[in-house]
């Protein structure tokens, strides 16, 4: 039987720098086609997003944030289209539809929740339910978090993940739903995918240990099928054991890092 080929597009422009990471991280993760391209290709229609299975919207500062984080981007695939008059959120919507997966980090996770990809409780996508503000500290935020996955949750990309150890670099990032009821719908449908935790692995609104004052911990969502997922903390940033803070002291190389992430998405798709 031929393996399906994982052919992963990650998509840049305008503020990401995170691209070449997440682009790297999708390649050692055994993807066979890894494709960084701006957004302009996809106007050109140089580059296709239905061809590829596996979208990535790595983080970074899109348009700078100025009109809030993610903002103007989400407008922008809202109501562009291709030069051949395609609608670019449709052909996204498409990749989804015939059973891709999407990762968004960091301003890709605000970019999802302002698409209304995520969450999508009641299965309702593209209405926007939650978004992603300020922290709470009122600073920006650049350290490592202790992250607790829902083994509740369906999420492909956290598969056989317990605990995670990850960086964090975001000044918005404190989750902030519609309203209470839409909360609770992401904690029944188990639409949380990741939460922050103090050392011990408890859920915790603490801070640092929650960075920006997520309700509940949220660090990540995902959506009803469990095929988009998209986290504040940066798992491309985590590719090898010699980046993490402490590798010289605490023997940490059998620790998982943040490439098991996107092999989880790897051999999900391959094993459809």
């Amino acid at each position: 039987m031929t393996k399906k080929k994982v052919k992963v597009l990650v998509l840049t422009g305008y503020g990401t720098n995170c691209e070449r990471e997440s682009g790297y991280a999708a390649k050692i993760a055994g993807a066979d086609d890894v494709q960084i391209s701006h957004f302009a290709e996809i106007v050109q229609e140089k580059v296709k997003i239905e061809d590829y299975n596996f979208l990535v919207f790595p983080g970074g500062f899109l348009d700078g944030d100025h009109l809030g984080a993610a903002q103007a981007a989400a407008i922008r695939i809202k109501y562009t289209k291709t030069k051949s008059g395609k609608s670019i959120l449709a052909q996204i919507k498409k990749v989804h539809e015939e059973g891709g997966i999407i990762l968004g980090i960091c301003n890709g996770f605000q970019l999802l929740t302002k698409l209304g990809l995520l969450p999508a409780a009641d299965d309702n996508y593209f209405e926007r339910q939650v978004s992603l503000s300020y922290n709470d500290s009122a600073r920006f935020e650049d350290r490592w978090v202790f992250l607790k996955a829902n083994p509740n949750s369906n999420c492909v990309f956290l598969k056989d993940i317990e605990f995670m150890y990850l960086p964090v670099r975001h000044g918005e990032g404190k989750v902030v739903p519609k309203n209470e009821e839409i909360l609770r719908k992401i904690e029944d449908q188990n639409l949380i995918a990741i939460q922050y935790t103090d050392e011990h692995g408890a859920v915790t609104q603490k801070y640092p240990y929650n960075p920006n004052g997520s309700p509940m911990g949220i660090a990540g969502l995902t959506d009803p099928t469990g095929r988009i997922f998209g986290l504040m903390p940066h798992p491309e940033a985590y590719n090898h054991p010699t980046n993490h803070p402490k590798w010289t002291r605490e023997g940490i190389f059998n620790q998982i890092t943040g490439i098991s992430i996107f092999k989880n998405g790897v051999e999900y798709l391959r094993k459809k």
